[in-house]
């Protein structure tokens, strides 16, 4: 069962961080797409609890987009190119 979850979460994460990777005109890899979109899935998960949004799948999905969206738009402010 662990490894069920485990695996959801790898899925939703890289559906999350490809989403957030268009969006940003980004072109990365399969695997930083699932760095990305797990990382943001816990920050979008983290930032939603403390706002007390919750639901089924969709809105998870939709969270974790969110969150992956937000971690590329700070690792950009952070590593700017100049």
């Amino acid at each position: 069962m662990v490894l069920w979850h485990l695996l959801v979460f790898l899925a939703i994460g890289a559906l999350a961080g490809w989403v957030a990777g268009k969006i940003m005109g980004k072109n990365n890899s399969l695997l930083v797409n699932i760095i990305v979109g797990c990382l943001g899935a816990l920050l979008g998960g983290w930032i939603a609890g403390l706002l007390g949004i919750g639901g089924g799948l969709i809105v998870e999905i939709l969270i974790a987009i969110g969150g992956a969206l937000l971690l590329l738009v700070l690792l950009n402010i952070i590593f700017k190119k100049k």
